[in-house]
């Protein structure tokens, strides 16, 4: 009887440490890295191949194409300018990390050897590559590696500068990025040149070189103020990549302001033109339309309008102010003039007298 319970016991407690040894045997899968594979290692241009991979990030967009002058230990020379970009392709993986795409096989635009070169364009860098053979395809070989110099980043990466008022009405975003380097090999390293790329979104990095001048021996460490630059009237969320011997060595997140000076000059354009236009119109329209006789123009200060003279008479003096009959001008009444004068017949205080005549 006891054997059965024994049994029962260790089938319940297999059953109960099997959740945690799961997760520990997922770490071995992911140590190794993404993986890609290719349905057929030689094509032709205009055929096509099966890229399928997995141990990639679960949800994550991926970038494939075909690459010229790359090898899977040294990765593409020269970044995407050594990829057919025109027939690349873009995949999502599943949520185990897996994916499975089909692509065209096109003559990249260096010689080979060539590879199928899938890297992804959000979040954190990863890359792998897939060995493929384009027939007809000129083959040459690969330039020297540098042996002995090797660069390393000492210190994170950190942009510097601000934005200046020209900025703010649409001039290019400027800034710099600035890292610490060290040289981690056996040979000096003398004016290295780096590639500096600046991606908006969903979107690939453009890479620019950028040559920094100077002389890095063994064990040594240098400052390095690399200089960034968007195109005019960026602004969203950017992210900013340092790449040197075709590996990302740094990635710094960048985000820039909306230039609202170019808002408000749009604002002011659209209240200022309209009104200017209204006011043409209008004395444009002052002066074709007919007009009535005797009316006053409305441009310029108000004045009345002159009513015309008449012909052939002669303008009549205004009137005089009527003087009482009984003075004149040289006397006031009450005064030695007025009582001298002759009574008149119409006034009651002055009886009519005759007059007599004297002797003769």
């Amino acid at each position: 009887m006891r054997l059965p319970r024994l049994s029962v016991c260790a089938t319940v407690l297999a059953l109960l440490l099997l959740p945690l040894a799961l997760p520990l045997a997922a770490p071995a899968n992911a140590a190794d890295g993404p993986a890609v594979n290719l349905s057929a290692t030689q094509a032709g241009t205009g055929g096509s191949v099966t890229v399928s991979g997995t141990g990639w990030r679960p949800r994550t967009l991926l970038m494939l194409l075909v690459c010229g002058r790359a090898t899977p230990a040294r990765g593409v020379i020269g970044g995407t300018n050594s990829c057919a970009n025109g027939d690349g392709r873009a995949v999502t993986t599943d949520a185990q990390g897996a994916f499975s795409k089909k692509v065209p096989v096109a003559e990249p635009p260096v010689p080979c050897p060539c590879v199928v070169h899938v890297a992804t364009v959000t979040g954190a860098q990863a890359e792998a590559d897939a060995v493929l053979e384009v027939a007809g395809h000129p083959v040459a070989p690969l330039p020297a590696e540098q042996s002995g110099g090797r660069l390393a980043i000492l210190s994170d990466t950190r942009l510097t500068g601000s934005s200046g008022l020209l900025t703010w009405f649409g001039a290019p975003p400027s800034r710099s990025l600035v890292l610490t380097i060290g040289n981690t090999g056996t040979s000096t390293i003398k004016d290295p040149v780096f590639q500096v790329g600046s991606a908006h979104g969903v979107f690939a990095p453009q890479w620019d070189d950028r040559q920094w001048h100077g002389t890095l021996a063994p064990g040594r460490k240098a400052q390095v103020d690399l200089p960034v630059e968007l195109s005019a009237g960026a602004h969203g969320d950017y992210t900013v990549s340092l790449k040197y011997d075709g590996k990302v060595l740094a990635e710094q997140p960048w985000g820039v302001a909306r230039p609202w000076g170019v808002t408000l000059f749009w604002i002011l354009l659209c209240l200022v033109v309209p009104a200017a236009l209204f006011r043409i119109g209008m004395a444009v329209v002052d002066r074709v339309r007919p007009r009535r006789p005797g009316a006053a123009r409305l441009t310029g200060p108000l004045r009345l309008p002159r009513l015309p003279r008449p012909r052939g008479r002669t303008p009549e003096p205004p009137p005089s102010t009527p003087t009482l009959p009984w003075f004149t001008p040289d006397s006031v009444p009450g005064g030695p003039a007025g009582r001298l004068s002759a009574p008149h017949t119409d006034s009651p205080t002055s009886p009519t007298t005759p007059t007599t005549k004297g002797p003769t």
